[in-house]
């Protein structure tokens, strides 16, 4: 099973040894609505995934979590052993008066968890009153994000790089570009499967998580990438 804690070493969070440095394309960090959207109020909480047959399947979900608290919702889940990952980045701020490089998450609100829909419903139910937190939801179908195992590890294997390149991409760019389903054959990126585009000037490899979020790779040369079927 993949196992990725999602903050640096570096970070106060950080329990294992691990690597993350990005560099995110846009000078303010996005942030995800905190507000909880119509159609998520309109979704009760009894309906299913289309991957998850049932409330004991361990998926991977996209968790929103008010006011920039995406850290504070990592520390409880770490501290329950639900794997988690949030997207990282270094950034500078002014501390004191001085220019200080510091690991932040690259989008606010944001947290994926891999459990079961059931021991999340039953941290929601705890957290309701002092943290509230929400599945990203599938709109059409109103039911919750689910992201598949394979589509996570590539992911998680462009997002935890240390390469200052990587984009994180928005839907609308997305819309702009279509390009063929491949996978990255080597060098840092191996294994990562995703569409290989021009975004930027550059052909790169992107991870799209359908209604969440997109990050792309550095630059990919063609000899670097075989098609997938």
């Amino acid at each position: 099973m993949l196992r990725y804690s999602g903050v640096p070493k570096e970070h106060p969070f950080h329990k294992e040894p691990i690597i993350s440095n990005l560099a995110i394309i846009t000078e303010s960090m996005p942030r995800l609505s905190e507000n909880t959207s119509p159609e998520m109020q309109q979704c009760t909480p009894a309906c299913q995934s289309p991957v998850a047959n049932s409330q004991s399947d361990e998926c991977w979900f996209a968790i929103r979590v008010s006011y920039s608290r995406e850290l504070a919702l990592k520390a409880i889940l770490d501290a329950e052993k639900i794997e988690n990952f949030i997207p990282m980045r270094y950034e500078y701020i002014i501390k004191s008066g001085k220019r200080v490089r510091k690991l932040l998450p690259a989008i606010h609100n944001l947290v994926f968890v891999h459990s079961t829909r059931k021991r999340i419903d039953a941290l929601k139910d705890r957290l309701e009153s002092s943290m509230p937190i929400r599945f990203i939801m599938n709109r059409e179908h109103c039911r919750p994000v689910v992201i598949p195992e394979a589509q996570m590890r590539s992911f998680i294997l462009v997002a935890g790089s240390c390469d200052e390149a990587i984009l994180y991409v928005e839907p609308a760019e997305l819309h702009l570009v279509k390009g063929q389903k491949v996978r990255i054959t080597g060098g840092v990126f191996e294994g990562v499967i995703g569409e290989f585009v021009r975004i930027r000037h550059d052909r790169r490899v992107v991870v799209n998580i359908e209604g969440v979020m997109a990050v792309a790779t550095t630059f990919i040369p063609p000899s670097l990438v075989e098609p997938v079927e």
